[in-house]
């Protein structure tokens, strides 16, 4: 990411501190860290403005290239939150994460500062910005649940989940079997669907203002395209490595990461170079066009077009709404 922070517009009209929150969310490669360090600084920077991260896998130590994280440099001194909280064989939760975020949030309200919320993971971001309740857990139905999946496959419990509560049969990601398997053990558990559960755009705070960006297709696909290039180029096969010393290959959640599947097949012999950087950006590609989905139903955002780069544009923009 190039040094935005010369270019970011000021400040000048007194900012109510720890009235507001502010959110910047998009899909991936859509330039949300450039515009969350130029609108930072446009607010005071270090001495006004904290960011916490919702991005589930930039959760993980150790997970840097893969994930796009930013690097302290280019912090510019702002603290950031929910960073490299988690080891690579820790599951990471939206509960646990709703829980230490709003902690979070309410530590950096209490110094008098503005919290500025920045990511691309649709649920953490509800997590922490919306009514959103986690129910509980019942280690024998996921058992049971598991086993299932395990010897029989997927389909029986879609099957289930298309029975008992069609919504979430239609919402969630049936390719993915935690999400599966998460829904079918709320649904046992508690008897009701699980779709109530959802995010239903019903802030859980009473000053939010939330700005999604978003560049044109063509331009997000180059995008895309030349981070995947440049992660390849930069050391993510050293990076994986690493982390599969440290037990990457077994991770219940981050082995599952985009770009990290990926680098495993290349240092297993199973892909070369340039079928996995093809491979990531295809994966990439698709997680991108579901964020986009996701965040384009919430009617609470307002979106900024980034496809002409004017990073200090769009903060300006932001300024003037959040200092008006």
């Amino acid at each position: 990411m190039k040094d935005l922070a010369a270019a970011a517009p000021q400040l000048t009209t007194p900012y109510p501190n720890g009235s507001r929150i502010v959110a910047i969310v998009g899909p991936t490669a859509s330039g949300k860290t450039a515009l969350s360090i130029a609108l930072a600084e446009a607010l005071g920077g270090a001495q006004a403005v904290e960011v916490i991260s919702a991005d589930a896998m930039q959760l993980y130590r150790g997970m840097n290239i893969g994930t796009a994280k930013i690097t302290d440099s280019e912090r510019h001194g702002i603290a950031h939150h929910q960073l490299d909280v988690l080891d690579i064989d820790q599951e990471a939760s939206a509960a646990a994460y709703q829980r230490h975020a709003r902690a979070d949030l309410a530590a950096i309200v209490q110094r008098g500062k503005i919290p500025l919320i920045v990511g691309g993971s649709g649920l953490y971001v509800s997590a922490l910005l919306d009514e959103l309740d986690f129910p509980g857990h019942s280690a024998v139905i996921r058992s049971e649940l598991e086993r299932i999946a395990a010897t029989e496959g997927l389909e029986p419990l879609r099957e289930e989940l298309a029975q008992k509560d069609l919504r979430a049969y239609q919402t969630i990601d049936l390719h993915n079997p935690r999400r599966v398997i998460r829904a079918l053990e709320v649904i046992r558990l508690t008897g009701r669907p699980y779709t109530p559960r959802f995010p239903r755009h019903t802030s859980h705070f009473p000053s939010v203002v939330t700005f999604g960006v978003f560049r044109d297709k063509d331009q997000l696909t180059q995008a895309i395209e030349r981070r995947t290039r440049s992660m390849f180029e930069t050391g993510l096969l050293d990076e994986t490595r690493e982390l599969l010393s440290r037990g990457l290959r077994e991770a219940p959640t981050a082995r599952r990461a985009t770009g990290y599947a990926e680098a495993i097949e290349v240092i297993d012999g199973t892909m070369d170079m340039d079928e996995a950087m093809a491979a990531t950006a295809c994966a990439t590609r698709r997680l991108a066009k579901k964020q986009r989905t996701w965040f384009r139903a919430d009617p609470r955002i307002t979106w900024l077009d980034l496809t002409d780069g004017d990073i200090a544009r769009a903060a300006r923009l932001i300024v003037d709404t959040v200092a008006g």
